[in-house]
């Protein structure tokens, strides 16, 4: 019986390690997201900036085309 304790230890601990390993690893995809979110917001934002959507709310203020 003793052998067979040993064995479900040795993979107990085994799995203990793996899913410490998987936490971290899910902890910095959570972070690498969450900082990606961020750029992609911020680059909208500049695009915005850059040029206004012909199709958004600005769109009556843009002056019509030179052949008008």
């Amino acid at each position: 019986m003793q052998p067979e304790i040993e064995d479900l230890q040795i993979r107990f601990a085994h799995q203990e390690m793996a899913i410490e390993a998987l936490t971290e690893t899910v902890t910095e995809q959570d972070r690498l997201i969450g900082a990606l979110r961020e750029q992609v917001s911020r680059l909208e934002q500049m695009m915005k900036e850059i040029k206004p959507s012909p199709l958004g709310a600005d769109a009556e203020a843009e002056p019509p085309p030179p052949h008008y």
